[in-house]
């Protein structure tokens, strides 16, 4: 029976490692979390609006509407675009969604 008390002393540290046993494990989740999720959201963002910033005149663009067209004028933060012969539209610049190749067909993207 004394060994009970003698664990149970009121000058035993033991939230001091109750508290280590919670800060460990909890370091650990957010960074499988941080290089899990954040890290490449970022990257892919970071991606993206280097695409937007690198849009130029004569690029074949789909925006997030849908409405795929030619760029013909871009100015800070509206892109002029000819969707058919005699139709041009102003769209926001982040709202392009992708940039085609030269030839590329558009494929099926998910919005999210």
């Amino acid at each position: 029976m004394s060994v009970v008390f003698a664990q149970m002393a009121p000058g035993a540290p033991q939230g001091a490692a109750g508290l280590v046993g919670f800060i460990v494990p909890m370091a650990i989740i957010f960074g499988i979390f941080y290089f899990m999720i954040i890290r490449p959201q970022k990257r892919k963002e970071k991606d993206r609006k280097k695409m937007i910033e690198n849009t130029k005149t004569g690029d074949r663009v789909i925006f997030s509407g849908g409405i795929i067209g030619t760029v013909v004028n871009v100015k800070d933060a509206i892109i002029t675009v000819k969707v058919s012969e005699n139709t041009k539209m102003e769209i926001l610049r982040g709202a392009v969604l992708q940039v085609l190749d030269k030839g590329e067909e558009p494929k099926a993207v998910e919005v999210h």
